[in-house]
């Protein structure tokens, strides 16, 4: 993805202050003042690299706020994305890090509870494919497994190939999760696990784009990635169907295909000035077509 020299995107692990800490170094004035005037997002890393496309665009289109909107001040826009899962761009929404949170799962009453003056809006669907790498013989062999069976490999339960299907080779599953502060592990869990947990031996990623790029190098590995990935790598990474339903972009928005997410962005209060505007754009027309070019299914109008 190309970064634009006016939108300044910065994928982290950690915590948001991180980049706002950096940004505080900067001495000159004009430094300090798109500081003041930068939107931060943080939050999942599944939706994190398509909200920074559309900052990228936006930024292009505009380069400062006032030819945004007449209102606005001639000031540089600077957006700032962070990724750190789900639950990071919840807490940091409602402690005020930063302005927009990201989660690639549904809120829960209780977060809700800590912004209840805040807004919510879904960008789009994406759903989790059980992914495996293009080598590997289970696509030929067994292309379609139940959901029984992909809760018995993430639990430990089948451990080799040949226990999936005695005509594969006796090779080691190497299972690989998000880890537990990603939508993508709850949202597993709700639909597939039901409380089941996840094998000990399971290698436990901190991004999708991580966990997807364990899927690809790895001839033996299992994990659940997401639509998205899996639609950037094309070639890459190969799915199996569940139940006998394909994760297509048909099934997925007919409910066909069972272990979907939403993809939402949130504001802890009700959106204003610059801040409003850039979500106008998000959940724009432009906005959409951005979010099923990254492979997920954008939300309706």
């Amino acid at each position: 993805m190309k970064i634009s020299k006016y939108v300044t995107v910065v994928f982290l692990l950690l915590s948001f202050m991180l980049v706002s800490g950096c940004g505080q170094q900067a001495n000159t004035t004009d430094q300090a003042t798109a500081k003041d005037q930068s939107i931060k997002i943080g939050g999942s890393s599944t939706l994190a690299p398509t909200v920074a496309k559309i900052a990228d665009d936006f930024t292009e289109k505009y380069k400062t706020w006032n030819k945004v909107d007449a209102s606005l001040p001639e000031e540089q826009i600077v957006i700032f994305v962070s990724t750190g899962g789900s639950g990071f761009g919840v807490k940091a929404a409602t402690e005020g890090t930063v302005d927009i949170g990201m989660t690639a799962r549904d809120i829960k009453d209780s977060e809700k509870e800590k912004m209840p003056n805040g807004k919510i809006y879904r960008l789009g669907t994406d759903a989790l494919t059980i992914a495996v790498n293009p080598k590997n013989p289970v696509l030929q062999v067994k292309p379609d497994v139940t959901t029984e069976e992909v809760k018995k490999i993430f639990a430990g339960e089948i451990s080799t190939w040949k226990q999936l299907d005695e005509r594969l080779p006796d090779r080691p599953i190497v299972v690989a999760v998000r880890d537990l502060g990603g939508g993508a592990s709850q949202v597993f869990d709700e639909l597939v696990m039901k409380g089941t947990p996840i094998a000990k031996e399971a290698l436990q990623i901190p991004s999708m784009g991580a966990l997807a790029a364990k899927v690809m190098e790895n001839a033996d590995a299992i994990g659940y990635v997401s639509t998205g990935m899996v639609a950037q790598n094309e070639g890459k990474i190969s799915v199996l169907s569940v139940e006998g339903i394909a994760p297509t972009a048909e099934n997925i928005s007919s409910g066909k295909y069972k272990i979907a997410r939403p993809l939402l962005i949130f504001t802890k209060e009700e959106p204003k000035g610059q801040l409003k505007f850039f979500i106008d754009y998000l959940m724009s027309e432009k906005g959409r077509q951005v979010v099923e070019e990254m492979g997920f299914i954008p939300a309706a109008n």
